[in-house]
């Protein structure tokens, strides 16, 4: 699975903070700005890998329509 997202950094004192605007929870810290970039990557799969198992287990013995949806925004 492969998305785009919006990562916004902030400068904190010594330390860079990242968060994901279309993903709640997505959210990491790094010493360096590459560091938070390769830390806010790692977050955000195990954010959506999450969702995923959640949702598995919600739906288990469930008669349910996964599918794909590509949504367009401004």
């Amino acid at each position: 699975m492969e998305g785009k997202f919006t990562a916004v950094f902030e400068k904190d004192g010594e330390w860079w903070i990242g968060y994901v605007e279309e993903l709640p929870g997505a959210n990491t810290q790094g010493k360096t700005l590459d560091e938070a970039r390769e830390n806010l990557k790692e977050a955000v799969a195990l954010v959506i890998e999450a969702n995923i198992e959640l949702t598995k287990q919600e739906i288990e013995g469930k008669e349910v329509i996964r599918e794909e949806l590509s949504v367009a925004t401004q």
